[in-house]
């Protein structure tokens, strides 16, 4: 079952920063906004109250009448925050004494002054009274001073400051977010260094992991150490059991071989010969299958964990050629070698085994009484490794699927073989960044297998 990738760590918690910095700075900008609504008002509110107590205190009796001098200063306070309308009425009980009869102010008490907002003439006004008494004749005469003024200027403040508020808390928001995700990818940065130090391991480097790192991610590090361990293990047993499989099946159907081979010139009779044959040409089946499967396994196991040292190509084909030509004389077929210098950098038996895959496919295809030539060269920046024979060649299909296991040509009937050989050898070409190229033998007919790879 395939585990589909969900959302980045580094992502969600981006994400969730930026939300939770969102509400803040969206709650930081309304509280601004009210204050700075308030503190507009309050400042509103006693710029009006000492207006309106300067207006009462120029207040006085003369001859038994009240007296009113309205003083510049009064209006001119009102003006200094905003250039907004400014009504005033100054009354006597019901008696208006000066300003607009039909402004309403609020219900006052002496002493101290009332604030109210009301609608007057289709607009929202600010309105204050104060009273004050005044002795005319003897008498106490309440003076009510009413002075209003117009919100737009209070209103103003109020939205520009709410304005810098909100241009503040986007400010605030874009780098408290840069540094969220700073602050996530810094956090994270010990996993990532984890992942990349696993990564570059090679498949069979199962070493514990020793990196120090946060304690949330020792648990992580201690299960991966326990798998490690247990993968490590079973590695293991897969060699161990690789390895006695090999001494295991090759052991007995060598002698198998070997007593139908000695019945075979013991008997007369020509079903039993044909008999024999027929045991014979099986075991020399199955015990190549065996070996080419044991090879494969071994290329496997050896390409995750290429070893890397200088090959001298010119001498390992050479060795191949000698290890394989006793074969080759069964069927008095030559090997022929044109070498030139050529050095690689690998696993030297990995490129042993592809070449002796190679090379006995050459000689098994091969028709008796003829010629294999192995050649080595370097040019182009790679080292090249070439088999020709004068066999049937690949057949009229495409080459290539030749290399996928057990595939073989179109020309191989009554020729032992597995159809393991060429993909053995390609596995092995590509772990160290070489290719297998298939064609045809153009000297002689047959075909033409080349082992490339990036020279030394």
């Amino acid at each position: 079952m395939s585990v589909q990738p969900g959302w980045p760590i580094a992502r969600k918690l981006t994400l969730f920063l930026a939300a939770i910095v969102a509400l803040l700075a969206l709650v930081s900008w309304g509280m601004v906004t009210s204050f700075a609504r308030e503190a507009a008002g309050r400042t509103q509110d006693n710029i009006l109250a000492a207006s309106a107590t300067s207006i009462a205190e120029t207040l006085r009796s003369e001859g038994g009448q009240v007296r009113l001098e309205l003083p510049y200063a009064a209006f001119s306070m009102l003006g200094a925050i905003s250039e907004d309308r400014v009504f005033y009425r100054v009354a006597a009980g019901d008696d208006v004494l000066t300003g607009y009869a039909d402004l309403d102010g609020p219900n006052v008490t002496p002493g101290e002054p009332s604030f109210a907002t009301l609608p007057y003439r289709d607009m929202n006004v600010r309105a204050v009274s104060v009273m004050r008494v005044i002795l005319a004749d003897g008498e106490a005469v309440p003076i009510t001073v009413t002075l209003a003024q117009t919100r737009g200027g209070v209103q103003g403040i109020a939205a520009g400051l709410s304005r810098q508020a909100a241009y503040l808390s986007v400010a605030v928001f874009l780098l408290a977010v840069g540094m969220s995700a700073f602050a996530v990818r810094a956090s994270l940065r010990p996993l990532n260094t984890m992942a990349q130090h696993v990564s570059t391991r090679g498949p069979s480097d199962l070493r514990p992991l020793r990196r120090r790192g946060p304690p949330e991610l020792m648990p992580l590090v201690r299960a991966l150490n326990r798998l490690m361990d247990r993968l490590e293990g079973s590695i293991k047993r897969s060699e161990d059991f690789i390895a006695e499989a090999a001494h295991r099946v090759r052991t007995p159907l060598a002698i198998v071989r070997t007593q139908a081979e000695i019945a075979l010139h013991s008997v007369e009779e020509e079903a039993q010969k044909q008999t024999l044959r027929r045991v014979i040409r099986a075991v020399d089946d199955s015990s190549r299958s065996a070996s080419q499967l044991l090879d494969h396994a071994m290329v496997s196991f050896r390409a995750d964990d290429l070893a890397r040292e200088r090959v001298n190509l010119p001498a390992l084909a050479e060795g191949v050629a000698d290890a394989l030509r006793p074969t080759a004389e069964m069927k008095d077929i030559d090997i022929a070698l044109a070498m030139s210098p050529a050095e690689v950098e690998g696993d030297a038996i990995l490129i042993q085994n592809a070449l002796r895959n190679v090379l006995d496919n050459a000689i098994k295809y091969s028709p008796a009484e003829t010629i294999v030539r192995i050649s080595v060269g370097n040019g182009g920046g790679e080292a090249r490794i070439a088999v020709s024979d004068e066999g049937p060649g690949f057949g009229e299909e495409p080459a290539a699927h030749l290399t996928e296991r057990f595939k073989r040509g179109d020309k191989v009937e009554g020729v032992v073989g597995s159809g393991l050989g060429l993909t053995i050898a390609e596995e092995a070409l590509s772990a160290h960044g070489g290719r297998l190229e298939l064609g045809r033998n153009l000297e002689g007919g047959g075909a033409c297998v080349s082992l490339i790879l990036p020279a030394a």
